[in-house]
């Protein structure tokens, strides 16, 4: 398995302008370093928006499902540093996807990422996995790509968080999510209007209205990295 475990936590949100500067800052050097000292913390990646927008996309590999309501997270979730407690309400739109790794080839860290959130029609849900499976399978050896990986959530059953409730709203989840990297953009633009089209995800057994976004990496690390 390409990713570092088998599970998976996986986010997007905003993050307006004049806060991306201190974001990254925090981000790289507080954030990074507290998250991947928590047992069960394998890898952590962060990506920008491709396009020059507001996107974030940060997905951290875990050695279990479960480290998402290990008591080491959870401490950390509702004690958060002042520097967290600044940032927090600047992370807008938020979506957690907290997953299972279901297919996991390649590559999980590279210059570009695709990812898709969708979610599969009732019934279809192994026609579509069946689908997704062959396809991650043979994105390896696509000129321009180097993996992919599939992932599904399961909302872990812990009380809301005092990170939450500084955020405000309540955190949107993804169903499933696709994610693709690679070094070739025009590769990702390709596979996102083909294979990861909506017509094509439809046809498949995926549920209309798919979400696609493409991302610029920021920053990897790993424990030993920051130890």
């Amino acid at each position: 398995m390409a990713l570092i475990g088998n599970a998976a936590l996986a986010m997007w949100w905003d993050m307006a302008p004049d806060m991306k500067a201190e974001f990254e800052d925090w981000h790289s050097h507080e954030h990074f370093p507290e998250r991947l000292g928590i047992p069960g913390f394998r890898r952590g990646s962060r990506w920008t928006s491709a396009g020059g927008g507001e996107g974030v996309f940060v997905m951290y590999e875990l050695e279990a499902h479960a480290v998402l309501s290990s008591s080491p997270y959870l401490e950390r979730l509702n004690a958060p540093s002042p520097w967290s407690t600044k940032m927090m309400p600047h992370h807008r739109h938020m979506v957690r996807c907290q997953s299972h790794v279901l297919e996991s080839r390649g590559a999980a860290v590279a210059r570009q990422a695709l990812t898709v959130r969708l979610a599969p029609e009732p019934g279809r849900e192994d026609a579509l996995r069946a689908t997704l499976r062959t396809l991650v399978a043979s994105l390896t050896t696509r000129p321009g790509l180097t993996g992919a990986h599939l992932l599904r959530h399961e909302t872990p059953r812990i009380a809301r968080t005092t990170e939450q409730k500084i955020r405000g709203n309540a955190d949107q989840v993804a169903d499933w999510v696709f994610v693709a990297v690679g070094y070739d953009p025009s590769a990702l633009e390709a596979l996102a209007g083909s294979e990861l089209s909506a017509a094509s995800l439809a046809a498949s057994g995926a549920a209309g209205g798919p979400v696609v976004d493409r991302f610029s990496l920021s920053s990897s690390a790993t424990p030993a990295d920051i130890a």
